[in-house]
């Protein structure tokens, strides 16, 4: 996995959750679930370049 990507995965990841948890604390809904797409679209970028770099090896 690049260092590149590796830090986009993660901070998708950490964005994701911190606006999340404060669109929960402030009763946002559709924000809460924005926030949480973000960071399922980190986890899943991660994933796939560790399917990446397994195929490149």
């Amino acid at each position: 996995m690049s260092a590149m990507e590796k830090a986009k995965a993660k901070a998708e990841q950490m964005i994701g959750k911190a606006v999340q948890k404060t669109a929960h604390v402030c009763g946002k809904k559709s924000t809460e679930a924005k926030g949480a797409a973000l960071g399922l679209r980190g986890k899943a970028r991660a994933r796939k370049e560790k399917v990446k770099d397994a195929f490149e090896h």
